[in-house]
């Protein structure tokens, strides 16, 4: 049988792939599996018991229940939810939000699929438009949305942390970063999926000029982090503008089930997210907003981050890091230094064998993690870092994390005395 050349983004070789076959065969699996590579949240039970409410007030409000999933709703979304959003995020930031900028759609990977064949490949001048990544590594999916050669990535500036020297830290390369119409739109993470990295605002400042100096929009990813849920650890601020498009998710609320996305974006983009919503799936799904409208209404969403969410994933954050200390501290082992999201980044320079191998070493051993060079992205030059780093995720349970942890340690310094 024979395939178009658009098949080639479902080849075995894709990130996303893996990680989503990984995730379910340790659902699935009925031995002893460590989940230390998904990117699902952890369930939190005061989280999970507001859903359960919410879900239960959803079934006792006469057949409103029966509407929510029995109705299409509109391409943009349900529209109570977006005017509420909206309101939460003038009152709250101040921004000039009303229902024509907000869009929801079926999870954040669709929405990038949208977003990035909107401003890369062939443009109607006769020019062909890529998506800068101002840092790498940068998070998995976005490389398999569209042809990977539509992106470019720049390496980072590597700083050590002064006060710890298991710690180091990625940053912005400004003096190589030439910002043009080579590009039709730049995009971050924030905080960045895979390595907890929190652009600072003065980063993040700079890029944003960057953009609307060479006329393109910035695109800002922020799944882990503000104005929800908030997983920082890391001062930072919100921050959207006309030339801005933030992205959201309802998932690292506690809710990757429902796959809800959000887009905030001047009217012309929401326009378009409409269409697409409309073409490829007909309308967003209205379980997640259902669940959380009344929250975002009362802005209890806003406490629940800020009370509940962060410091579980801090707690749970500095536990992992203390574990990565008793088991590999004597090893010449780097990390990332975790600023939010729900990932550990770890670096084994002069490593013996590189991330891909030790993947599927771990994975034998019942421990499932990513191998970081899924993480770079239109990177066009070689670089040694990228085969000696892997995503840990520390979100699931305790003693899964500890003896996934464990045998991680085992598996490296067996490397290391190579």
């Amino acid at each position: 049988m024979q395939f178009s050349e658009f098949s080639k983004t479902f080849s075995p070789d894709n990130g996303v792939l893996q990680l989503m076959e990984d995730l379910g065969e340790a659902l699935e699996s009925r031995s002893e599996t460590m989940m230390l590579g998904g990117g699902n949240p952890a369930f939190i039970p005061q989280m999970q018991r507001h859903f359960r409410r919410e879900m239960q007030a959803l079934l006792d409000q006469g057949d409103e229940f029966e509407k929510v999933i029995g109705n299409y709703g509109g391409p943009q979304g349900q529209q109570g939810f977006i005017d509420q959003l909206a309101e939460m995020l003038q009152h709250e930031y101040g921004w000039p939000i009303t229902r024509h900028n907000i869009a929801v759609c079926n999870g954040s990977q669709s929405s990038f699929s949208t977003l990035f064949r909107l401003f890369s490949g062939a443009f109607h001048d006769g020019s062909v438009r890529k998506i800068l990544l101002p840092i790498t590594p940068e998070y998995i999916g976005y490389n398999d949305t569209i042809d990977p050669d539509l992106f470019e990535s720049k390496r980072p500036e590597i700083r050590d942390d002064p006060e710890d020297r298991l710690f180091y830290k990625y940053a912005v390369n400004f003096k190589g970063l030439d910002v043009d119409r080579r590009y039709g739109a730049l995009c971050v993470s924030r905080p960045t999926n895979p390595t907890g990295n929190v652009i600072t605002d003065e980063e993040l400042g700079r890029l944003n000029e960057r953009a609307e100096a060479a006329g393109i929009p910035f695109i800002i990813d922020g799944a882990y982090g503000l104005p929800f849920p908030g997983i920082l650890f890391a001062d930072a601020t919100p921050f959207w503008s006309e030339n801005t498009i933030l992205c959201l998710s309802l998932s690292k609320l506690g809710l990757p089930g429902v796959r809800t996305g959000i887009v905030v974006a001047n009217r012309e983009v929401i326009e378009i997210v409409k269409g697409s919503n409309a073409v490829f799936s007909l309308a967003p799904g209205r379980i997640g907003p259902a669940l959380v409208k009344r929250l975002v209404k009362s802005r209890e969403l806003l406490a629940l981050c800020r009370d509940v969410i962060l410091p579980y994933y801090r707690n749970r954050v500095g536990e992992t890091v203390s574990l990565v200390r008793e088991t590999m501290g004597d090893l010449p082992i780097r990390i990332h230094k975790p600023e939010g999201g729900i990932f550990l980044w770890l670096w084994f320079p002069g490593c013996s064998i590189a991330n891909t191998e030790l993947y599927a070493k771990l994975k034998k051993r019942g421990v499932f993690v990513i191998s970081g060079n899924h993480f770079f992205p239109g990177l066009n030059q070689p670089w040694q870092h990228t085969r000696e780093c892997v995503r840990i995720s520390y979100t699931a349970e305790w003693s899964q994390v500890k003896s996934g942890m464990e045998i991680i340690a085992d598996e490296i310094r067996r490397a290391y005395d190579g």
